[in-house]
């Protein structure tokens, strides 16, 4: 006997009863002949509806002894929810119209009131042989009950006296024993598709502490931790089902005590347990959110960044730790997601291991990230690149950061730097750190101790125009990221303690999004500390201090530029992976500079003298940048090429802009070129 066949049987012997108490109505009716019977119903229509055999929805009982119903959905039911056989049949009396409309009718007729078509508390009591008065009986049907808290039965009109409310069992509940398990469309928006990964931590040790009864853990991780992934890995090889709830979106909906009671409900009905992330999302301003998560019936697995606060649960969860998605599975997880998605073969140059090696993603964003490439390689009506795949994990960074700092999608490479030697190397060594930092840090062993994080920090030193910003720019460009530069309109506050909460904003949305985190003039936020003469010299230390410890504890890479290499702290100096300083350039430099800002497309003068300009003129290369665009714009004002005049004015007005002395010992011959 199949679950829904035992649920039918059953479903008759509530018919039974009604019938019964149908025809006893009938036998005891004093007015059969009122002229206004029919504004409910008829004799007629009564007697019409308890002949409809060939209507009637449930099958006729067999007289073969049922078999084991152990298995059955109403009886797991029971088990999970803790139903006694009162509870049981009240259920099935509120099931049954949903099951066969005609007792919608019957109802009508028990409750002398055919706009009352569910069945009452005191009907629903007296079908069970319980009288209105037996307080253990009403007991089954209050708040606090069984059926009522574990929302399988609703009590509505709430403005009657209690037994003349109507009962109503949740189209989810009905649908579930029913069999169809499709999950309560009002957590639709809810859910998150979390699911178990192989290859990501050993759940094996949550998993058996899960089948031993635990019923809650907290699982803290890092950018790119793989906590969801393992929680629901530890749920299935405890052999639970998963259900993700996107903490996030619970935050923002109108009604989430609801949707939690919904939420745990679906949990038991389906045996699953709970995966509830980020926990930082109402950690902080919804922290009565993660009461009602924890005082739950279910095993539920939360996962965030924040330190766990013993006020959010009354009794402690389980503490543990997320690893992070390792380089040596990161390829092989990208690999595995992206074949699902693609028609189309890996090609064997990709070596996905290497290009998401600057990444940290987590297990759902590898997936992301696999997906986005496919799609994008599709577009582009070829195979697949590596450009592809950098554009697709590029692609799973969260878009908070753009709010706080200007986003900058690098375009020049190695070849457009025009650096010394040992500039090139160290900036080449700035990006291996970058690239092997999760293989260094993670799996060697190399993290140090004090709660350092696996960041990476630089320091560009140089006079303005050195190209620290552009080297920068080729670094996330070489690495595959975004480059974000801090504007520092947006951090400095004159208001005690609103810069330290406005680098904590920065530093915290950063940790989302796997990019280059550059502060341009980094010395106005990261000056030396003084001796402490007044207030203000207090808050400016403190200041200072907080930034030494942020910058410790993050993750990401960030590059400090300054102009004013003196002016910063030596704690930074310390902290600080390396430091790399961007000297003006030699004549040979400041030659090819020369040759690469004027480009292969702008006219030129037969009489165009680089080699003197690169020897005579000391300039960086965003003042040589910056004149040839004037040249340029005064190129195509008068329709002629770049000559050596169009040139010495241009450097003429670059001297003017840096409030430099027109010597005649640098312009040498070309001096009358110069405009008085």
């Amino acid at each position: 006997m199949t679950s829904l066949r035992y649920l039918l049987a059953r479903a008759v012997t509530v018919e039974q009863r009604v019938r019964r108490a149908v025809e006893t109505r009938r036998a005891i009716d004093p007015d059969p002949d009122d002229a206004f019977r029919g504004l409910y119903l008829t004799e007629e229509n009564v007697a019409r509806l308890l002949d409809e055999e060939g209507s009637r929805s449930f099958p006729p009982l067999d007289d073969e002894p049922p078999e084991d119903l152990a298995s059955s959905r109403l009886t797991t039911l029971a088990t999970e929810f803790g139903l006694t056989p009162l509870d049981i049949e009240i259920l099935l009396i509120a099931l049954v119209p949903d099951l066969d409309d005609r007792f919608e009718a019957f109802y009508g007729y028990l409750n002398d009131d055919v706009t009352r078509r569910r069945p009452s508390i005191g009907l629903a009591l007296g079908l069970c042989g319980s009288t209105p008065a037996d307080h253990a009986a009403r007991a089954r049907l209050a708040a606090r009950s069984p059926l009522r808290a574990g929302g399988l039965l609703l009590v509505e009109d709430l403005e009657r006296p209690f037994l003349s409310r109507a009962l109503r069992v949740p189209d989810r509940v009905t649908a579930h024993l029913l069999g169809d398990d499709t999950p309560d469309p009002r957590l639709a928006d809810l859910m998150a598709p979390w699911q178990a990964v192989r290859g990501v931590g050993d759940p094996a040790p949550l998993a058996a502490v899960l089948a031993d009864g635990v019923r809650l853990a907290y699982l803290s991780e890092d950018q790119g931790g793989a906590g969801t992934a393992l929680a629901a890995s530890a749920l299935t090889a405890a052999g639970l089902g998963v259900l993700g709830l996107d903490l996030s979106r619970l935050a923002e909906d109108p009604a989430p005590a609801d949707a939690i009671r919904a939420l745990v409900r679906e949990a038991r009905l389906t045996n699953a347990g709970l995966v509830c992330a980020p926990l930082d999302a109402v950690s902080r301003e919804h922290p009565h959110l993660l009461r009602l998560l924890t005082a739950t019936h279910v095993p539920a697995i939360l996962v965030g960044r924040t330190p766990w606060d013993a006020s959010w649960s009354t009794s402690p969860p389980l503490l543990l730790h997320a690893p992070r998605v390792e380089p040596s599975a990161r390829g092989a997880l990208w690999t595995e997601a992206y074949e699902q998605w693609s028609p189309v073969p890996l090609p064997p140059a990709i070596e996905a291991d290497h290009l998401l090696a600057p990444f940290l993603l987590t297990p759902e964003q590898i997936t992301g990230a696999a997906r986005g490439a496919a799609q994008t390689a599709r577009l582009a009506g070829g195979e697949l690149t590596p450009d592809h795949v950098r554009r697709g994990a590029r692609a799973q960074n969260a878009a908070g950061l753009d709010r706080l700092a200007r986003r900058i999608e690098p375009t020049v490479t190695w070849r457009d730097l025009v650096l010394p030697p040992e500039t090139h190397t160290q900036l080449r060594e700035l990006t291996a750190r970058a690239r092997h930092r999760d293989r260094v840090l993670g799996e060697w062993g190399m993290r140090p101790g004090g709660g350092r994080g696996r960041g990476v920090s630089a320091l560009f030193a140089g006079d303005s125009g050195t190209g620290k910003t552009m080297s920068a720019e080729v670094i996330a460009s070489d690495l595959g990221l975004d480059l974000y530069t801090v504007d520092l309109a947006t951090v400095i506050d004159k208001y005690v303690g609103e810069t330290e909460k406005n680098l904590e904003r920065i530093f915290t949305e950063a940790a989302g999004v796997n990019g280059v985190l550059l502060f341009d003039e980094a010395d106005a936020i990261f000056g030396k500390r003084s001796d402490v003469k007044d207030a203000h010299d207090r808050y400016a230390n403190v200041e200072s201090a907080y930034l030494l410890q942020r910058m410790e504890s993050f993750d990401g890479l960030a590059i400090l530029s300054t102009n004013l290499r003196a002016n910063l702290d030596d704690a930074f100096t310390r902290r600080l992976d390396l430091v790399i300083d961007f000297p003006i350039p030699d004549p040979t430099q400041r030659l090819l500079l020369w040759e690469r800002c004027l480009g292969p497309l702008l006219p030129r003068g037969a009489d165009l003298d680089l080699p003197f300009c690169a020897e005579n003129f000391e300039l960086a290369g965003g003042n040589i940048r910056s004149i040839a665009i004037t040249s340029a714009y005064l190129a195509a004002d008068t329709g002629t090429p770049v000559t050596m005049a169009t040139l010495i004015h241009s450097i003429q007005r670059e001297y003017q802009k840096l409030g430099r002395l027109t010597l005649a010992s640098e312009f040498g011959p070309y001096l009358g070129l110069v405009q008085g």
